[in-house]
């Protein structure tokens, strides 16, 4: 059953690429995703003096659990700002989209491989929907919503398109 999903694993990774598309830039779920600094530049001037090289830091940071129960720790956490920044080297565009793409379809041929084992090749769209809505929710959204607890991202963007995704490759099961 599983290579006769083949063609909609692939059709289904090229659907969703687009549709990644789409909601980043005609919908613009994402939009209020990222908010730009008022001082960008002195922001910007303050961390390139830092020369912090490519990492996630955590600020007010510590080194260690010790430090962390310290009373300076507690004052500097207190006082403010808290949050994260991530320094990553320039984006290369082509390489970012071909990853997303081969995402795609290892998500797909994995939502594909476990449908194999919960449905049946004459499944409806209703019955296939629903499995691959579930399986796909936790594919693709499990990780970021504790993520969003801890971190603060918005993921309404995100909620929709798994939502969609899995629509995609709903419609795509073969019919027997």
């Amino acid at each position: 059953m599983l290579t006769s999903l083949l063609l909609p694993i692939a059709l289904a990774s090229i659907a969703l690429f687009f549709a990644s598309f789409l909601s980043w830039m005609v919908v613009q779920l994402h939009k209020d995703d990222w908010k730009k600094v008022a001082k960008e530049d002195d922001l910007m001037d303050a961390v390139r003096n830092c020369d912090l090289p490519v990492g996630s830091y955590m600020f007010p940071g510590c080194a260690n659990a010790e430090e962390m129960k310290s009373e300076a720790y507690a004052k500097k956490w207190d006082a403010g700002p808290c949050g994260i920044l991530t320094i990553y080297p320039k984006v290369k565009m082509g390489r970012n989209l071909g990853l997303t793409f081969v995402y795609f379809l290892v998500i797909n041929f994995c939502l594909a491989y476990l449908s194999t084992l919960g449905l049946e090749h004459s499944d409806d769209f209703r019955t296939v929907f629903r499995f691959i809505t579930v399986t796909g929710l936790l594919t693709f959204l499990a990780a970021m919503v504790q993520h969003a607890i801890w971190f603060h991202n918005r993921i309404v963007g995100h909620i929709i398109e798994s939502l969609v995704y899995r629509a995609i490759f709903a419609a795509m099961w073969p019919k027997a």
